[in-house]
């Protein structure tokens, strides 16, 4: 036999029946309050949004412009015992302790100073970045 006819859709009032008691399910936090959801900078970098592309940008030409500025001083540094040397020969001929003055500033000046450049860069670099992270932690 088939089951033509309509279907309840309610409760069961049918003699015997048991009803099915009725339970509410809610989430330990529905009763906190809202609060607004704060989109932090770091957010904003990995989402690539406009505002992560400036940061980003922001934080590169620092990297940029710290990096040309040691190029710099590097390039005048090499490049200039060149030009100190063409212009007054006579160092060229100079001696300290039997150790030619070409020999002594490539030796005592350029790779020390070169050294020292590199951990300015290095330390100045550090602070860019620590600056930027403490930027992006702000927002």
């Amino acid at each position: 036999m088939s089951d033509t006819g309509p279907r309840r859709t309610g409760p069961p009032d049918w003699p015997g029946e048991r009803r099915a008691q009725r339970v509410r399910i809610t989430s330990p936090r529905m009763w906190a309050s809202r609060q607004p959801v704060a989109h932090s900078a770091a957010r904003e970098i990995d989402a690539q949004t406009q505002l992560g592309e400036v940061l980003l940008r922001t934080l590169m030409h620092a990297q940029l412009r710290l990096a040309l500025f040691v190029l710099g001083g590097a390039v005048v540094l090499l490049g200039g015992l060149p030009l100190l040397f063409a212009v007054e020969p006579r160092l060229r001929s100079w001696a300290v302790l039997g150790v030619p003055v070409p020999w002594l500033l490539l030796g005592a000046l350029v790779y020390p100073g070169l050294c020292l450049t590199g951990w300015l860069f290095v330390r100045a670099a550090e602070r860019t970045e620590r600056d930027f992270v403490e930027i992006v932690g702000r927002r």
